[in-house]
């Protein structure tokens, strides 16, 4: 046995480290060059920019939505007073019937009754807030 003769049991040259896991081989399934090819490739999700583009909503605070609440339109005990008959039940649909108040977006809108000097007549009011004033002089 010479020098010569002796063979290596692992061949003398290295394999060429390609690719490694995914898609097998060359590229390993990340296409050819750019971002994406790179090693450590991060994208921003797209929901980011959507985010970034909406406006920061500054000062919503607790009482964000009071200013958008419906305000209770008034009505004068006077009005009542010529429209309707002494002793008459005063609701929501009679305040309709007559011509007082009308619909708002398909609904009946908030009403309160107010006071204003004195009254000859009294009502029976069914489910209408009245202020401390018009309560007293109705009675």
């Amino acid at each position: 046995m010479q020098f010569h003769n002796l063979k290596r049991n692992k061949s003398n040259r290295k394999a060429k480290q390609v690719g490694r896991g995914g898609t097998r081989g060359k590229t390993s399934g990340r296409g050819t060059k750019g971002q994406n090819a790179r090693a450590g490739r991060k994208k921003r999700p797209e929901m980011r920019d959507i985010i970034k583009r909406l406006p920061k909503l500054r000062g919503r605070g607790k009482n964000f939505l009071k200013s958008r609440l419906e305000k209770a339109t008034p009505i004068k005990l006077s009005v009542l007073e010529e429209k309707f008959s002494s002793g008459e039940v005063i609701s929501y649909k009679t305040l309709l019937n007559k011509g007082i108040i009308k619909m708002k977006n398909g609904r009946t809108p908030k009403v309160k009754i107010l006071a204003d000097g004195e009254m000859k007549k009294s009502f029976v009011f069914e489910g209408i807030k009245m202020s401390e004033s018009a309560k007293k002089i109705n009675g």
